[in-house]
């Protein structure tokens, strides 16, 4: 049976000094309404198409919204320097905000969960060079989907490649400041670097590959498919990628640590739509391949 998505009430939420703090499961109940984190401009995963919230993780909070029969309220995240800093923002204790003058303070996190974070255990207790653990303040819970990374190409410049001894001649578009910059730029003793283009966003490089200035991208799989649905021209290509930490991970959510009675309930919807396949009918409404993770594999439950 196809995904049934209502999205409720999507209220694009904006900064205000009047934000309450995250929420523990019956307070979600009692006002009637579930504040969900996803990232801004981030397609095929959240974004804006006409002023309507379109996206894999929005119509996962609408379906997380619905099942607790409650409203849904999105609020739009802005990527700070690292993750770790987003799950401080809007999970466990707010962004700090330089005043005019004085000391600084803090806004309150205005997420009752988070979407797309890692679902990975090294991840969730990584230490500090102090040698204490960075996010012990959230919980990480429901794997939803497994990412990775690939290679897109334009068929009329590239033919298909088994490894990325090629970017030694062709130009390769990544986001700036993303992995996938930070690798290729290194790579091979920096060999490729002069070869590789650096972009705003990925979207971005997706139009660069069709408008000619790069023959290839290098990004997650859902991104580079949804790059795809542009032109019959565009391929995706998974080669190897030596030495690369994680080329593939499982993606989940995050609450603050203490409402693991909220991050219950919230599993049992994730888990229930992977089994049941709605999941990968969501994916494949967007033109995606759905990869369940490597914890429903584990347990069998796929």
């Amino acid at each position: 049976m196809r995904l049934r998505v209502y999205l409720l009430t999507l209220v694009l939420v904006s900064w205000s000094n009047e934000q309450v703090l995250a929420r523990s499961y019956d307070d979600v109940i009692a006002s009637g309404f579930l504040k969900v984190a996803v990232y801004s401009g981030y397609p095929p995963y959240s974004f804006l198409e006409e002023g309507s919230a379109r996206g894999v993780d929005v119509e996962i909070a609408a379906l997380l919204a619905e099942q607790l029969g409650v409203a849904l309220e999105l609020v739009w995240m802005t990527p700070d320097e690292s993750l770790d800093d987003d799950l401080r923002n809007y999970i466990w204790k707010g962004p700090v905000l330089e005043r005019e003058a004085g000391a600084p303070m803090l806004k309150r996190p205005v997420a009752d969960v988070m979407l797309r974070v890692p679902y990975d255990k090294a991840f969730a207790y990584k230490v500090d060079p102090d040698g204490r653990v960075m996010n012990d303040l959230v919980h990480f819970f429901a794997p939803y989907q497994q990412e990775q990374w690939v290679l897109g190409y334009h068929a009329d410049r590239m033919a298909p490649f088994e490894n990325l001894a090629v970017f030694q001649y062709d130009r390769v578009g990544v986001e700036i400041d993303s992995l996938p910059d930070l690798y290729l730029s290194g790579a091979f003793r920096g060999a490729l670097r002069h070869n590789v283009v650096h972009f705003r966003r990925f979207d971005e490089a997706i139009d660069g590959m069709l408008n000619g200035q790069v023959s290839a991208v290098m990004g997650q799989r859902a991104e580079v498919e949804w790059g795809m649905r542009l032109s019959d021209r565009i391929a995706s290509l998974s080669v190897p990628f030596p030495n690369l930490y994680k080329p593939t991970w499982d993606v989940g959510m995050a609450v603050r640590e203490n409402f693991r009675q909220l991050a219950y309930a919230l599993g049992d919807v994730i888990e229930q739509t992977v089994r049941s396949g709605d999941m990968t009918h969501l994916f494949e409404r967007y033109g995606l391949a759905y990869e369940p993770p490597g914890y429903y594999l584990q347990l069998g439950k796929h």
